[in-house]
């Protein structure tokens, strides 16, 4: 995993262990968390500047930044792109948290709005913009016509194989995952962080770098609460239904029933609760 995880020394506390054994010094790996700056602009010397700073787990750096630039509405797909690359941070030794992303010929650059703060955290990913109307980004893919239909038998098997698939999460028990899945439950891509929000931009900037925009006909599963913002990121990418294993907001309920998105929550064992599109969710 590289720099994906560490391991630290920590005193683990054991109140039924044997008598003499109850704290003992042992190292554990943890997931790791580190800035990423994504600078975007024209071709040319000094034309990117930064647009944004997230804090993220190391790996899959481009994806997320393509992912994030996409869901926020500033590229429509791949051609809108001419290079991304990871680039040198002023650390040393050198730790590659910088991605400059170079906009094709002719696609505008990201206007600096005073009111709009990108800076990010992992745990949320709106809390710096000025308001809701200011991430009511509009998607280029229409999901209300989507046909897709799942039954709601495969979706029971999903928070199972996704966790099955999270090599991350095996090892420090501190990492999200996002996953792609078809109708019948096969998963096609994921991707884990710690933070939510970064672990979905993953997927989609995979889409968007293997040119599978929009995602129709594809189902999205969280591993944490549908937030509203999680919500706009499946509708910017085309997806048509967002599940999750926890609960949703109230606005992302609101954005899904606006967008013609079928909503999923508390995906846990046998049970679900749809809170909206129900008839893409068979039973029997």
């Amino acid at each position: 995993m590289g720099r994906a995880a560490d391991r630290r020394g920590v005193i683990r506390i054991d109140l039924d262990a044997v008598e003499g054994r109850t704290s003992v010094r042992r190292p554990d790996t943890i997931a790791a968390e580190e800035p990423l700056e994504i600078r975007v602009g024209a071709a040319g010397p000094g034309r990117r500047r930064p647009l944004a700073v997230t804090m993220r787990t190391p790996g899959d750096d481009l994806d997320l930044a393509l992912g994030f630039l996409l869901t926020e509405g500033l590229i429509r797909s791949t051609d809108d792109v001419q290079t991304a690359q990871l680039c040198a941070g002023a650390e040393t030794p050198n730790t590659y948290n910088v991605v400059d992303v170079v906009l094709a010929p002719g696609v505008p650059e990201p206007a600096t709005d005073p009111a709009r703060n990108f800076y990010t955290t992992s745990s949320c990913g709106v809390c710096g913009k000025a308001s809701i109307e200011a991430v009511r980004t509009r998607s280029l893919f229409g999901v209300r016509d989507d046909p897709l239909t799942v039954p709601a038998a495969v979706l029971a098997d999903l928070p199972d194989v996704l966790r099955a698939s999270q090599r991350g999460f095996e090892r420090t028990g501190g990492l999200h995952a996002a996953g792609l899945f078809t109708p019948d439950g096969k998963l096609v891509v994921l991707r884990e962080d710690v933070g939510r929000h970064n672990a979905v931009d993953k997927v989609i900037g995979w889409a968007v770098r293997e040119r599978r925009l929009p995602l129709a006909n594809h189902l999205l599963l969280v591993s944490g609460r549908a937030s509203f913002e999680l919500t706009q990121k499946a509708w910017m990418a085309g997806v048509p239904l967002l599940a999750a294993v926890s609960a949703p907001s109230t606005l992302a309920v609101d954005l899904a029933e606006e967008a013609g998105l079928t909503l999923v929550g508390f995906l846990r064992g046998r049970t679900m609760n749809v809170y909206a599109g129900p008839e893409r969710v068979t039973v029997g």
